[in-house]
């Protein structure tokens, strides 16, 4: 079992950052391609980011690519995702979420486990 444990969110204006954490219980967490969804009000969740376990590959949506950065630290067991220049349309709840498939992708499906879900709201 893989429990994950969002944090970092919050209430931003347009333009700042944030860095959001996911904690991870699993003594093999190098072993999990990661990944970050994203669910605004009223919006299917999708995908944000990936990174895979093997060779630290990454994979962005192409809404995000250039302002968002994912990154894990095996050694702390944690995902991070680096958000900058945030605009309103990224408000969501963010959520980090596990998978056992080496090239897990942007299918919810791909993934086993998954956090509660950390807030970002955007001010315009």
């Amino acid at each position: 079992q893989v429990q994950l444990v969002e944090s970092g969110g919050g209430l931003v204006q347009t333009g700042g950052s944030l860095r959001l954490s996911c904690a991870a219980s699993v003594r093999t967490f190098s072993a999990y391609t990661m990944g970050w969804f994203r669910q605004a009000p009223g919006k299917e969740r999708e995908f944000v980011s990936a990174i895979n376990w093997i060779d630290g590959n990454t994979y962005y949506a192409d809404s995000v690519k250039g302002r968002f950065t994912i990154s894990r630290d095996n050694a702390k067991n944690t995902l991070y995702l680096q958000i900058n220049s945030l605009q309103p349309e990224d408000t969501a709840v963010y959520y980090c979420a596990a998978s056992r498939f080496l090239n897990a992708g942007n299918r919810r499906d791909d993934y086993d486990y998954w956090g509660q879900g950390t807030q970002v709201t955007v001010s315009s």
